[in-house]
């Protein structure tokens, strides 16, 4: 871990990025800290089963994020990133049975 910063993150999730971003554009020198390969924390997506699926590791729905005045302010997609969703909302197929039933086929 370096010595010479004026704050320390520890995860890079949405929340753990606000806060260094925030921090950074007030001039403090900001380290963030990681343990997962990749950035993200709930928000990230990976192949977790099988080459070419791929799974929310955590959180399957983020609408206030997509929303949020402090991720807009950021201009996200000119920097390459951007907010996917499902095509459907649900894996299961309703059968219109009701919300506890379970398909049969």
């Amino acid at each position: 871990m370096r010595t010479d910063v004026d704050a320390v993150v520890v995860g890079s999730g949405p929340n753990g990025l606000a806060a260094a971003l925030t921090m950074a554009a007030a001039g403090l020198r900001v380290q963030v800290i990681e343990g997962a390969p990749s950035i993200g924390g709930g928000c990230r997506t990976e192949e977790l089963t099988l080459p070419g699926f791929w799974h929310d590791v955590c959180s399957a729905a983020h609408p206030l994020a997509v929303a949020s005045p402090f991720f807009k302010r950021f201009d996200l997609p000119a920097r390459g990133s951007r907010w996917r969703g499902p095509r459907w909302s649900s894996p299961t197929r309703w059968t219109g049975a009701g919300p506890r039933s379970c398909p049969a086929r």
